[in-house]
């Protein structure tokens, strides 16, 4: 069983030996990350004026309006298409160079991982994330949180098997936090005082430690959920396209900077 303690004890150690490479991607994840799910845009409208009935249907008024409207909908799409066809792909290629520097030195070429490799599942796949996490959330809070959790693996498991069957990655998602959801919670909660501490240096702390050090310490909880759900070193992954756990193993111990 994982502890808090052993995963962040092991993201220190390979935050340590690259450092820069893994705040770059740290950024390049925060802004693919900030764009990604189930948040929606809200705008509101206030009335300064009273217009008369005939003022508000004037043709000058409705062609406004109509215009508004128009291109408020063409920055939204424009936006979603941005969001799912360049950042869920960088999302996926961040979260795997992280889970690469477990074994070895990672490189951020490994950003451009999943638009050579299944890009267009992982972009379903990371669509179906956030759409479904949205719809849950429609809910209430605590059930949007809980499908957030159960689905948190999914980027990993891409990662790893840009070409998985949508429905199997959700599947494998949800064993692999079955049983640890409060667990990574509380993980979680462990960061909050990293946060409170950056939010004093105006991020810029969490841009050079605490942000890299959390994406790496999420990526040995993935490890690890993957080695106590299928067993050794996770074996169900051990066939993936350049992506075997034992040969990274032996890079990892043959490479000198480490």
């Amino acid at each position: 069983m994982w502890t808090r303690a052993e995963l962040k004890d092991n993201a220190k150690k390979f935050f340590k030996f690259n450092y820069w490479k893994m705040v770059l991607v740290s950024l390049v994840l925060g802004f693919a990350g900030g764009s990604g799910g189930g948040s929606g845009a809200s705008v509101s409208f206030r009335k300064t004026y009273t217009y008369s009935l005939d003022e508000i249907s004037s043709p000058e008024l409705m062609g406004f309006l109509v215009a508004f409207f128009s291109a408020f909908t063409v920055i939204m799409v424009i936006g979603l298409a941005v969001a799912v066809f360049l950042l869920y792909p960088l999302h996926v290629g961040a979260q795997r160079f992280f889970v690469v520097s477990h074994y070895q030195k990672a490189e951020p070429g490994e950003l451009g991982y999943a638009f050579s490799n299944g890009y267009l599942n992982v972009v379903k796949t990371m669509f179906l994330r956030g759409l479904y996490t949205f719809l849950w959330s429609l809910l209430l809070i605590i059930p949007g949180i809980i499908k957030g959790y159960e689905y948190r693996m999914i980027p990993y498991i891409l990662a790893e098997n840009p070409g998985i069957d949508t429905r199997e990655a959700f599947e494998i998602s949800k064993k692999m936090m079955d049983g640890n959801k409060w667990n990574a919670f509380v993980l979680d909660l462990s960061f909050l005082g990293w946060s409170i501490l950056s939010a004093f240096t105006c991020g810029i702390l969490s841009i050079f430690y605490v942000n890299p050090y959390i994406h790496m310490t999420n990526a040995e909880l993935y490890v690890a959920l993957k080695e106590i759900t299928f067993g050794g070193r996770g074996q169900y992954y051990q066939n993936t396209q350049q992506y075997q756990a034992g040969q990274m193993d032996q890079n990892f111990q043959n490479d000198q900077n480490y």
